[in-house]
């Protein structure tokens, strides 16, 4: 499987997701510190996004993963994510829509896009829907594993 990092700002549901994609019963627990496991991901803590100073070490970050995914919820009233930010690393970027359910997210589907995002997700960490999808794709042939 190949390894993916979650980026995202504060409530995003970055650690939720995590917790889904292990099959973890979903808790609060807020991120306090970049989390890599044993396995396939990198979780992160939003104040890497909303903070200049820290944004910087992302992209460094992601070159320990194989694919990088841009998290926003649907409910978000804006984005933090400026057009075309996937062309800073050399890893496969996709956007994933969180709280599909909520909110608006035709919207942040779009937002993912501006940003640079050809493939996106939705998932609702809480219901299931759309995990088993993005694990599937992080299972699948053919792509690149840099780890």
């Amino acid at each position: 499987m190949r390894r993916l990092i979650l980026i995202g700002r504060s409530e995003a549901g970055k650690t939720t997701l995590t917790q889904a994609l292990r099959g973890e019963r979903i808790h609060y627990n807020k991120t306090q510190s970049i989390g890599y496991g044993e396995d396939f991901l990198i979780d992160t803590p939003g104040e890497y996004l909303q903070t200049a100073t820290l944004g910087h070490a992302l992209a460094l970050y992601a070159y320990e993963a194989d694919v990088v995914g841009l998290l926003m919820n649907a409910g978000e009233p804006y984005s933090l994510y400026p057009p075309n930010i996937t062309c800073m690393v050399n890893r496969e970027v996709i956007g994933i829509v969180t709280q599909c359910n909520e909110g608006n997210p035709d919207r942040a589907e779009n937002w993912l896009r501006l940003a640079g995002c050809e493939k996106i997700f939705r998932v609702d960490s809480v219901t299931g829907e759309g995990v088993g999808a993005l694990i599937d794709y992080l299972n699948e042939p053919g792509h690149p594993v840099y780890h």
